[in-house]
């Protein structure tokens, strides 16, 4: 699915032309995200496999999820599970996604929707296909990506954002040979649904075959491109890229993506996700669901979520409110990152 799909390009917002001096950013390090499963068994790509926390800061997870075309009783989701100290982005471009919360959170998103939650001080959450796709089968493809909170923001109380696609921000570069959906943040002077705790942007941008779009980006922010589908090159450089790969750039106010002349025949055009933000450089432990900056804080989560105060499944799910079993807290990555400052 592409970013934007409109039938007259020129009542589009168009992202401005580089002004002199512009200072484009090169190329720090290219890297391939190796697949795996998550959940009850949906594949994913581990797109920042490899690359150090600092150089992702404020980020720290993202999965794409899929594409996949399911079989009729195939789709999968996740169990509950719960979440403290950072926020989660789930970014739905094919296919049909339910999440619930123990704060009261939740809905369905489809082709182009966003769910932002912050877990803050602590939530139990669960996302899964609808019944009816998991009888039906079908396409299945969205991204989730986990975003840090400061110190003094990961007490928080939890809160859900809905962001429907068309509340998204469309955008053209000057050509039209690229089209942006405007996700969250300041972006070529035009502002996304999404808000943050932590500053940042994100946008989902389709460059067509030949085409090159140049972006205006924060200077103190990092930056970040996730190859979607299809090939291409970033950077001043002109680095190339391919599904499945993510980029990291250095310095600069622009960031620079080509779309290859040739391109398979089942992806006619270059899919990315930009994101970047402001640094926290704070220290980070983090084990499975738990996003912290000492152990001790990890430990005490644990402890807080065996005793029942991170929440409880709504009685809406099954069995009256209850908690969720131990053996279900690694969540969704069952990684530990250690700390870093």
């Amino acid at each position: 699915m592409p970013a934007v799909t409109v039938e007259d390009t020129t009542v589009l917002p168009r992202v401005p032309v580089p002004a002199p001096g512009t200072v484009r950013r090169r190329v720090r390090s290219v890297t391939t995200a190796p697949s795996g499963f998550e959940g009850e068994g949906f594949p994913v790509r581990r797109a920042f496999a490899g690359v150090d926390l600092r150089d992702l800061d404020p980020f720290i997870h993202m999965d794409q999820m899929g594409e996949v075309e399911y079989a009729p009783g195939e789709p999968k989701g996740t169990s509950w599970h719960p979440h403290r100290g950072f926020e989660t982005v789930t970014y739905i471009i094919d296919g049909t996604f339910e999440h619930a919360d123990s704060h009261g959170g939740g809905g369905t998103i489809s082709n182009g929707d966003t769910q932002w939650m912050t877990a803050g001080g602590g939530v139990l959450h669960i996302e899964r296909p609808p019944e009816h796709l998991v009888v039906s089968g079908g396409l299945f493809h969205g991204l989730q990506l986990w975003v840090n909170l400061p110190r003094a923001q990961k007490w928080v109380e939890p809160r859900y954002q809905d962001l429907r696609a068309d509340e998204s921000v469309l955008l053209a570069s000057p050509d039209a040979g690229a089209f942006l959906r405007v996700i969250a943040g300041d972006v070529a002077g035009q502002r996304g649904p999404g808000s943050t705790y932590t500053p940042m942007a994100m946008v989902h941008a389709t460059v067509a075959p030949g085409a090159t779009l140049d972006l205006p980006w924060r200077p103190d922010f990092n930056a970040l491109v996730y190859v979607l589908s299809g090939a291409g090159s970033v950077g001043i450089d002109g680095h190339p890229v391919r599904t499945g790969q993510l980029a990291v750039f250095g310095p600069g106010d622009t960031i620079t993506i080509n779309g290859a002349v040739a391109q398979e025949s089942r992806t006619p055009a270059l899919d990315v996700v930009i994101f970047g933000g402001l640094p926290i450089r704070e220290p980070i432990a983090m084990y499975g669901p738990f996003v912290m900056n000492t152990r001790q804080e990890v430990m005490d989560a644990f402890t807080d979520f065996q005793a029942g105060r991170l929440g409880s499944i709504p009685a809406t799910y099954g069995s009256g409110a209850r908690h969720v079993p131990h053996g279900d807290v690694r969540g969704e990555t069952g990684q530990d990152a250690g700390q870093n400052a």
